[in-house]
């Protein structure tokens, strides 16, 4: 039997398996995403503990075999709970969001960046005022993807690599992969106008810094700038169903 896997954890899935178990799917520092058999979590919840609770986060013992998909989960010893994230649908449904990009697009391999961006964006929302919830999603969500490798180019055209001026408007083409200048935008299949402020703030949620967004119709526009980069660069044709919630959801885009 191989030795076991002691790593860093948080839940970001968990749903009920036979008449005493629970499946958790979690991100480690380690050995990535991983999907683990709790047996006899529900029969007793002493020997979890608070372990099962959803964006738990702790140090995990899993027991692997080579080959074999789902790991045992011999022990879970829970450091931070974040229970603000159930106080408030916008900060859950932003979690939702969180997990649901790191699930689907992640490795089983150690990323201990993307383990880091995933607790960051989980802890800043727990901490975020519900009218905040938005943009610190919106900040969690476009570092993940920078630590999966996808960030987009911000500030140079990134199909001639020309810079393009901190303060102007540029055109953001979703299959370049990024903003373009002027000559290659008249040449881009498809692409939106990216405002100066709009700019701004994604450069700091890529660099991991918060930044404040006040205006729901721009809370909007930087969720639609999202799905579709997602779309464009990684989705495999399943829907997200956490990410189509919390962008439809009626007090998504509303904040102070």
């Amino acid at each position: 039997m191989a030795p076991p896997l002691v790593t860093d954890a948080i839940v970001l899935h968990a749903f009920d398996y036979l008449e005493s178990s629970r499946i958790l799917k979690l991100v480690t520092r380690v050995g990535g995403v991983r999907s683990v058999l709790a047996r006899g979590a529900r029969a007793s919840k002493r020997r979890f503990g608070r372990a099962l609770d959803l964006f738990a986060e702790g140090t995990a013992e899993l027991q692997t075999k080579p080959g074999r998909d789902l790991d045992t989960l011999s022990s879970f010893d829970v450091t931070r709970a974040r229970p603000q994230l159930a106080g408030h649908l916008a900060r859950f449904a932003g979690a939702g969001t969180i997990a649901e990009l790191t699930l689907r697009f992640a490795r089983d391999a150690a990323d201990p960046g993307l383990y880091d961006a995933v607790a960051t964006a989980l802890d800043a929302l727990a901490s975020a005022a519900p009218e905040r919830a938005p943009d610190a999603t919106l900040a969690g969500a476009w570092r993940i993807l920078a630590e999966l490798g996808i960030a987009p180019v911000i500030d140079q055209c990134a199909e001639c690599h020309a810079s393009i001026d901190m303060d102007a408007v540029a055109v953001f083409s979703h299959p370049a992969g990024g903003v373009v200048c002027a000559r290659c935008g008249h040449l881009a299949r498809r692409g939106r106008s990216l405002p100066v402020s709009a700019r701004a703030a994604l450069r700091d949620w890529l660099a991991g810094d918060s930044h404040p967004v006040t205006d729901s119709g721009a809370i909007r526009a930087h969720q639609r700038l999202l799905r579709e980069f997602v779309r464009e660069h990684l989705a495999d044709d399943r829907p997200l169903h956490a990410f189509e919630a919390w962008e439809h959801a009626p007090w998504a885009g509303s904040v102070a």
